[in-house]
């Protein structure tokens, strides 16, 4: 699957403290991604669909709710890229 990710949703550094390297710098930033921006696009599309559905006491497909939350992820990411 090669899909526009929209890149990390939530990246952050973990920096490291080295005291045994007296050659190298004593401190390492290691960089961590997290999901995808289309990952959290797609959980709050259908968080946005389950509780809609559950307040109206409609019993839906759950399956067919990750496919349709991707595709408003992926609709989400493309107006994201024509502003």
């Amino acid at each position: 699957m090669n899909k526009e990710t929209g890149g990390p949703a939530f990246p952050f550094s973990v920096m490291t403290y080295q005291p045994d390297h007296p050659e190298s710098p004593r401190y390492t930033t290691t960089w961590h991604g997290g999901m995808t921006l289309r990952d959290y696009f797609a959980a709050k599309a259908m968080q946005a669909a389950i509780t809609g559905c559950a307040t109206r006491g409609e019993v839906g497909i759950y399956s067919n709710w990750a496919g349709l939350a991707y595709d408003m992820a992926d609709a989400m990411l493309k107006a994201r890229r024509q502003e």
